[in-house]
């Protein structure tokens, strides 16, 4: 059953003068399996089971329609840079030469009137200098996925026999970190676990010295809450969670790394917009293509039911602008017209904007409705903007 809402007339708001935002973000999902089984893995182990039927691997063919599909959108919309997402499953069991004849198709395609930068998020395990040398030829960023020490991380990072991985994250985070590959750098993705204590995950984290870290909260809805998140109560154990962090990272005297979701909260705070689609109301501008060539919407939509993330378009007959033209893809570019009115009447919904749109999902009801973490967000923010209120405050010895 569809959930996206049937009424969006996207003609209707073309002749109110809304125009779609061109797509900045391209991810290729270059292999559909993974040599983890990560026990909160929305790819693998929520709504979504596609994956069962899609090949393993992106072929060559589909590599060229899609390095075809985002010239021409880069071309038709005069895009003087995107970026280009190497994902899976884990992009690494696609092979060092895959991702090679990728990049390189890409980047000829576009031309040199657009930049291409591209980035790769991995769980580390098979990251050796191989592909490191590979990508330092390529100008390739790197994320790892690392959730705090070895108790943390192999909590629910296991590989499929039930050994952890930490150990091979950090061998590999040695060599992505020594001097010869530092710049490839990207920082470090943690997934939120409220049996992990704060504060120790994060000086787990600040032992790599990333350049940044994601605190990704565990998808979920409120068909499928999260672990932790009972609907409708009014506990905050995530927002508790990550203001320890915050509180910790705020008062530094030197911030050792940017933590882009408190980062993001502050911008939009001070009148900002956001680059994410997890908080604030600036329009979706990534997409994603499959390992088929299917072009799908955010594959975190795959935690709320199966198919939810599916357009029917593909690269090898469909151009990204007709994806554009999709009401599921207005939904999440129109901001404030797609909240629920219990969030356009918040005091925070500019900087929350209704909290990633995956997490607002009920069954039977879509997505008009506030995230699931809707009493998290609105404490997390309400707790930054007092902090930052105050700094400001007896900074400027209380003038405004």
């Amino acid at each position: 059953m569809r959930e996206w809402p049937s009424t969006l007339d996207v003609g209707e708001l073309m002749a109110g003068g809304w125009r779609p935002t061109p797509f900045r973000q391209f991810i290729l999902k270059i292999h559909s399996r993974c040599d983890l089984a990560c026990t909160y893995c929305y790819m693998y182990e929520m709504a979504d089971t596609s994956w069962r039927g899609r090949p393993r691997r992106m072929a060559p063919e589909t590599f060229a329609a899609a390095a075809h599909r985002i010239a021409e959108h880069a071309r038709t919309h005069g895009l003087p840079e995107i970026e280009l997402v190497l994902h899976g499953g884990e992009p690494l069991l696609a092979g060092r030469e895959a991702v090679r004849d990728l990049v390189t198709r890409v980047r000829a395609a576009v031309g040199p009137g657009t930049r291409v930068r591209v980035s790769l998020q991995t769980n580390a395990v098979l990251l050796d200098r191989r592909h490191l040398d590979l990508f330092a030829e390529l100008d390739v960023r790197v994320g790892v996925s690392l959730d705090g020490d070895e108790a943390m991380h192999d909590r629910s990072r296991r590989r499929p026999d039930g050994r952890g991985s930490h150990s091979a994250v950090v061998a590999a985070l040695g060599l992505l970190t020594s001097p010869a590959y530092r710049h490839l750098f990207g920082g470090l993705l943690c997934t939120v676990d409220l049996r992990n204590d704060p504060v120790g995950a994060y000086e787990a984290l600040l032992a790599f010295d990333p350049p940044a870290v994601d605190f990704l909260l565990p998808h979920g809805n409120w068909t499928a809450p999260p672990p932790g998140r009972r609907p409708e109560a009014a506990a905050t154990p995530y927002a508790d969670w990550l203001i320890t962090i915050f509180d910790r990272w705020y008062r530094s005297p030197r911030r050792p790394t940017r933590i882009r979701l408190f980062g993001e909260i502050i911008h939009l705070l001070l009148g900002g917009v956001s680059a994410s689609e997890h908080v604030g109301l600036s329009p979706a501008a990534m997409v994603v293509v499959e390992t088929d060539g299917g072009i799908e919407q955010s594959d975190f939509l795959k935690s709320a039911y199966h198919g939810a993330p599916g357009t029917g378009l593909h690269v090898a007959r469909d151009s990204f602008d007709d994806v554009l033209l999709l009401p599921s893809i207005a939904a999440r570019q129109i901001g404030e017209l797609a909240l629920a009115d219990a969030c356009r009447r918040c005091p925070v919904s500019r900087v929350c904007g209704g909290g990633l749109y995956a997490h607002r999902y009920r069954e039977g009801r879509g997505f008009a409705n506030p995230s699931v973490y809707c009493p998290d967000l609105l404490r997390l923010i309400t707790h930054i903007k007092h902090t930052v209120e105050a700094d400001l405050s007896a900074r400027t010895g209380g003038r405004p």
